[in-house]
């Protein structure tokens, strides 16, 4: 009787632990885009060379919390399609001194199965700021899950000053929009995953 007492117990625990699994996933895609405005014309300059990792909870089948989320951005990956514009960016982000970009996340509260509003620390030239930013969440399994969503920040969030090219004939507005588009992967299933250079 003992016996099958442990048996069932073992089940159940079993089962619970498969019911609500926390799992680490890594960052193996993702699209990241830094658009603005210009007294000339508006500007747009992208990355897809982020990295990181999460710790999401899965509860039947469902994503239920989302407990960690960091993410690295190395700043020179971001590029628009003019070299003399990327220099200037680059300035203005100091890349010499601060080599990435990083986001960690602090808080995540679910508003419906495909809507999260995230509360993270963005750190952008030496500086970090929170923002509260609204993501979209979308799997179509429980090995990978794509985010997204958008930020609207000014340079002087970061203690930037808006940059300007040509003599300041050609002068940055103050506002920034940082999108972003990630896909993470169960690092179990990615891990298994035999590359071939």
């Amino acid at each position: 009787m003992k016996t099958i007492k442990s048996i069932l117990l073992a089940v159940v625990i079993t089962l619970s632990i498969q019911a609500n699994a926390q799992k680490r996933y890594s960052l193996t895609k993702s699209t990241f885009e830094v658009a603005g405005t210009s007294n000339i014309h508006d500007w747009v300059m992208r990355s897809s060379d982020g990295t990181g990792s999460a710790i999401l909870t899965i509860t039947d089948s469902k994503l239920t919390d989302i407990k960690n989320l960091s993410i690295t951005l190395p700043a020179e990956s971001i590029k628009s399609s003019k070299t003399s514009m990327d220099d200037v960016a680059y300035e203005t982000l100091d890349t010499k001194t601060h080599k990435n970009i990083k986001y960690v996340l602090k808080s995540a509260d679910k508003v419906n199965e495909t809507t999260w509003i995230l509360i993270g620390t963005f750190t952008i030239a030496g500086v970090s700021k929170d923002f509260k930013t609204q993501a979209k969440v979308m799997t179509n399994d429980n090995d990978t899950f794509v985010l997204q969503g958008s930020n609207r920040m000014n340079f002087t969030d970061f203690e930037m000053t808006p940059p300007s090219a040509a003599l300041g004939v050609v002068r940055a507005g103050k506002e920034i929009t940082v999108l972003f588009n990630i896909t993470l992967t169960d690092f179990a299933r990615n891990e298994n995953v035999l590359v071939i250079k």
